[in-house]
C-alpha cells in the first residue's frame, strides 16, 4: 500500500466526518466548539470542556487520531482480508456498520454511558449515516487493492 492512499483515506474521511458533525451541530442550533470540546472530553476528561480554543484543537486532533486508526484497520481489511475482493460498496457499508458498532456500542457507552442502540431512531440514523457514507464506503473505494481498482477501471 502506498502512503498516499492511506493519507488520502485518512484525511478525506476525517474531513468529511468532521464537517458532518459540525454542520449537524449548527443545524441543531448548537455551537461547533461544543462538539469538539465533547470529543476532547473523551480521552482528557470532562475538564477539557472548559479549555476553550485549546480544547477545540484537542478535540479535532482526537478525531483525526481515531480516524487514523480507522484508516489503518481499513488498509488491512480492504487489501488483505476477504473484503479485498468484495464489491467496495458492500465492503464499505459493512465496514461503516462495524465502525458504528464499535463507536456507539463500546466506546461511547463505556466513556459517557450512552445507550446502545439509541432509542431515538433519528439520532441512530444520524450517527450511522456518516460511518457508512463518509467513512466506510470512501475508504473501501480508496484503499481496495490496486488489482481490483484496475479491473474496475477496465470494466468501465
Amino acid at each position: 500500500m502506498t502512503r498516499s492512499a492511506f493519507l488520502k483515506a485518512w484525511l478525506l474521511c476525517g474531513t468529511l466526518d468532521a464537517l458532518y458533525a459540525t454542520v449537524l451541530t449548527i443545524a441543531r442550533a448548537g455551537s461547533p466548539a461544543e462538539t469538539w470540546l465533547g470529543v476532547a472530553a473523551g480521552p482528557f476528561g470532562d475538564g477539557a470542556r472548559t479549555w476553550g480554543a485549546a480544547g477545540v484543537a484537542a478535540g479535532v486532533a482526537v478525531h483525526f487520531a481515531i480516524m487514523a486508526a480507522m484508516a489503518a484497520a481499513a488498509v488491512f481489511l480492504f487489501r488483505r482480508a476477504p473484503l479485498a475482493e468484495a464489491n467496495p460498496w458492500l465492503a464499505g457499508t459493512l465496514y461503516g456498520l462495524a465502525l458504528y458498532g464499535v463507536m456507539y456500542g463500546i466506546v461511547l457507552p463505556a466513556r459517557f454511558g450512552a445507550p446502545f442502540p439509541n432509542p431515538d431512531k433519528l439520532k441512530l440514523a444520524l450517527g450511522l449515516f456518516p460511518h457508512v457514507f463518509f467513512v466506510g464506503i470512501p475508504m473501501a473505494l480508496i484503499l481496495r487493492r490496486p488489482q481490483v481498482q484496475n479491473a474496475l477501471r477496465n470494466a468501465l
